[in-house]
């Protein structure tokens, strides 16, 4: 199996040359049957489910027959609540119901596996040092994107330790944050370049395993934006995103 390797840069986006990558991860050929069911089953679960109609039985009214059976020339009906009638009850309607799929570990870790090896073999796979910024600042995300020439949706892969980088790109419109063990065949196909740190890039193959959750529900393009606070407002803040 070929070598697979990915540019690597510094935090301040200088290149630092390539790093290889695992290609049980990075280099399989990708299985498209079973990343279609995968990505399928993660956009089922994110349905809610809720939609609701009222069937003719449930609509108020209509236990009068409207007119006798026969002599007037008309259409025979039992019920102006029948789902023919202006405001009558629907025929085949949606009622609430659960929309999650069954879906193997086995296939999940291969759908993950097939999207990175796709989004490797087109070169779209970027490696960052270690981001170790003292205070989050926007402009800094932005500087690094445009220093490594990501440009259009990215998925910034880091861990949960490094709070200070996630609040420095989660204000930006086209960039969606994950964890490697949240990372989605979904979240990779939707993406135009992924962004991994060292570290994140060498955990994969122990997450890849993940499990369809709240956490990997597919959200708005308005909730990815984040919050409208500005760089002071960040930099002031406590905690972790």
């Amino acid at each position: 199996m070929p070598e697979i390797k990915a540019p690597l840069f510094a935090a301040d986006g200088s290149s630092k040359g390539d790093i290889s990558l695992d290609a049980d991860m990075f280099g399989i050929e990708p299985n498209m049957p079973v990343l279609h069911q995968v990505v399928t089953a993660q956009l089922a679960a994110a349905r809610r489910g809720t939609a609701s109609t009222k069937t003719r039985g449930e609509v108020r009214g209509g236990g009068r027959k409207p007119w006798r059976q026969k002599g007037l020339g008309r259409a025979r009906h039992g019920s102006i609540r029948s789902p023919q009638w202006v405001g009558g009850g629907v025929a085949h309607g949606p009622k609430p119901r659960d929309y999650t799929q069954r879906t193997p570990k086995k296939m999940k870790r291969l759908a993950l596996r097939s999207a990175l090896s796709a989004r490797a073999s087109e070169d779209a796979v970027l490696v960052v040092e270690n981001i170790e910024w003292t205070a989050p600042k926007t402009k800094q995300a932005v500087a690094l994107l445009d220093a490594m020439g990501a440009k259009g949706k990215t998925v910034v892969v880091l861990n949960s330790i490094d709070g200070t980088a996630a609040r420095s790109f989660r204000n930006l419109p086209e960039v969606r944050l994950a964890e490697p063990g949240h990372l989605t065949p979904y979240d990779v196909l939707w993406s135009d370049q992924l962004v991994f740190t060292s570290h994140t890039v060498g955990a994969l193959g122990n997450a890849g395993g993940y499990g369809i959750s709240d956490e990997d529900f597919v959200k708005d393009s308005d909730s990815a934006k984040g919050s409208d606070s500005s760089d002071e407002d960040l930099a002031n803040e406590g905690g972790e995103s």
